[in-house]
């Protein structure tokens, strides 16, 4: 399992770095996002949906807990912040979007409920290095990623 290493010294090089991972995503696909508050989660996401040819907004569902982007395919984002259980996401009906080939899942907080995530998934890790400059690490686990 490769890691791609990037470091982003603005918002804007974090959302082209969105833009360029989702030339490889496609319906079913999972993304999971981690790090600490502020650390551009929701930007690397803003980039993947600009990527993926949605120009609408794009916000946190912190308090939702999932957004759903029209598109070809849709984009369904996630937010796991507020989250405690495995439970908490059933009632969702999480799985009707994870393992849905009509869209792609992309999951902010994943490491709040790693227990949720598939095996197969790639995993964006954000750490914040100073106040404009984050280290992005990009990896994938399982046959069906290949960033």
């Amino acid at each position: 399992m490769p890691v791609i290493v990037i470091v982003s010294e603005s918002p804007e090089k974090t959302v082209s770095i969105g833009e360029n991972l989702a030339k490889s995503l496609k319906a079913g696909n999972i993304v999971g996002l981690s790090g600490e508050l502020g650390a551009g989660k929701t930007v690397m996401v803003k980039g993947i949906c600009k990527g993926l040819g949605y120009d609408g907004a794009v916000t946190s569902p912190t308090y939702n807990l999932i957004n759903v982007y029209s598109g070809q395919p849709e984009i369904f984002h996630f937010d796991f912040y507020r989250l405690e259980t495995l439970a908490d996401l059933v009632d969702l009906g999480y799985e009707d979007y994870f393992y849905s080939d009509r869209g792609i899942s992309l999951v902010e907080w994943a490491d709040r409920v790693p227990e949720a995530m598939s095996d197969a998934v790639i995993s964006i890790e954000m750490e914040i290095v100073s106040e404009r400059k984050r280290r992005i690490r990009i990896y994938s686990r399982g046959d069906d990623y290949d960033c």
